[in-house]
């Protein structure tokens, strides 16, 4: 258990800012206004419209609550200064239904019109997300449609119980999926999300399981000595990299799902943890403490050669990749006895280029997108958590305020 609290202790280090706020000139987004036309007003879904509009970067959109009707094509004179509207009207019995219509300001002419509905109401958030992700792509922006991805994460509940949740990216919706026992580092099994693997320490050897979060169906996947962590997944859902301790030190090893054979990726008498495929899936990059102190390294999964990936900071204990892409965390500060800032910075397997994309508080979970224009992270600072987006394309940032238990770890 030793190694599974080392790396416990690593990943709760880090916390979240994304601050850069380089703003993409406001001439090349979208003036949109909000008009709701629902029987029954819904304070948060409008704000969980302002924010999908936002995190998108091609969006200005008004904050002002406005009232009116879905059927009418009239608009305010004040809405007139604006490019589109957006009416809608929801509504949330016996499920949720969302109507939306996108008209042109300046003659009101229709350019978007959708119906949604979901049987749940505790899942509207993602009718939201998805109309969003709708208009974004009929108006021919960039693709965001991560905003309607899910975000599975595990969180403490009790001493040596956790369970494992869904949630949509603004932790608007959450459904706990796994309960009872110590479940830890939920892992995506697939692109479409389907299935995610986890950590089971309810038996006498740590297992690794993975679960179908649609019908239930679990089935083991390995166990091992010590600790046994999936940190990545191949793109073709075929390999799978672990973190084992059989003999006693974390290493990283590689493992063929159809054959269940285990290839053996690093060799060092301490810690390797967390690796990540990288360079179509030739190399990894991963977490070590060969320096005597945690830091990110890279090799070749089937040659000996380490080089080191990070020349700054003394303790860069997490790191997330998408192709040759490389976030990772780095400690700013050194308080014994308080609080450290820990902050993300994004490099590259092919250069030494590297640039921060937080600057306080901290910062930690970093997690690509699918396509990886986006990164997730969670943030603390003070007594306060929060989930934090930063857009690169748009270079957007938000945050979200996290309430309630301590998060260990997360995907999306």
């Amino acid at each position: 258990m030793k190694y599974i609290l080392i790396l416990l202790l690593s990943i709760n280090l880090f916390s979240v800012d994304a601050i850069l706020k380089i703003e993409k000139d406001v001439e090349q987004r979208s003036r949109i206004a909000i008009v709701d036309a629902s029987s029954v007003v819904n304070e948060n879904f409008f704000k969980i419209l302002l924010a999908d509009f936002k995190i998108s970067g091609h969006f200005l959109a008004d904050t002002t609550h406005y009232k009116g009707d879905i059927d009418s094509n009239y608009l305010l004179p004040a809405l007139k200064s604006k490019e589109y509207v957006l009416k809608y009207t929801l509504t949330q019995q016996s499920g949720t239904k969302l109507l939306v219509r996108l008209l042109k300001a300046s003659d009101s002419t229709e350019v978007f019109r959708k119906s949604y509905a979901i049987p749940r109401v505790d899942k509207t958030p993602f009718l939201a997300h998805r109309a969003v992700s709708d208009i974004n792509r009929v108006l021919k922006y960039p693709d965001i449609s991560w905003i309607s991805r899910y975000v599975v994460f595990s969180r403490y509940v009790a001493s040596k119980q956790s369970e494992i949740l869904l949630s949509d990216y603004t932790f608007s919706y959450q459904k706990v999926i796994i309960r009872g026992g110590l479940n830890l580092f939920p892992k995506w099994a697939d692109a479409g999300q389907k299935s995610f693997y986890y950590t089971s320490y309810r038996n006498l050897l740590p297992t690794l399981y993975k679960i179908n979060i649609y019908t239930g169906a679990k089935e083991k996947i390995a166990s091992s000595e010590g600790m046994i962590v999936c940190s990545d997944v191949s793109s073709d859902g075929s390999k799978l990299l672990l973190t084992m301790a059989p003999e006693g030190q974390a290493d990283i090893y590689e493992l063929n799902l159809a054959t269940k054979s285990k290839t053996r990726v690093t060799s060092f008498n301490g810690i390797d943890v967390n690796g990540k495929y990288i360079d179509n899936e030739s190399r990894i990059v991963f977490v070590s403490n060969r320096l005597g102190y945690a830091n990110i390294f890279k090799k070749d999964i089937y040659s000996r050669a380490i080089s080191q990936v990070v020349y700054h900071g003394k303790n860069n204990n997490s790191c997330d990749t998408h192709k040759d892409k490389i976030v990772y965390v780095s400690r700013e500060s050194k308080n014994t006895f308080g609080d450290n800032t820990f902050n993300l910075y994004l490099t590259s397997s092919t250069d030494s280029a590297t640039r921060p994309i937080t600057t306080t508080g901290s910062n930690q979970f970093p997690r690509f997108s699918l396509d990886g224009s986006v990164i997730m992270f969670i943030k603390n600072r003070g007594h306060s958590s929060s989930i934090g987006y930063m857009n690169f394309t748009t270079q957007q940032s938000l945050l979200f305020p996290l309430r309630g238990r301590k998060i260990q770890s997360i995907d999306w």
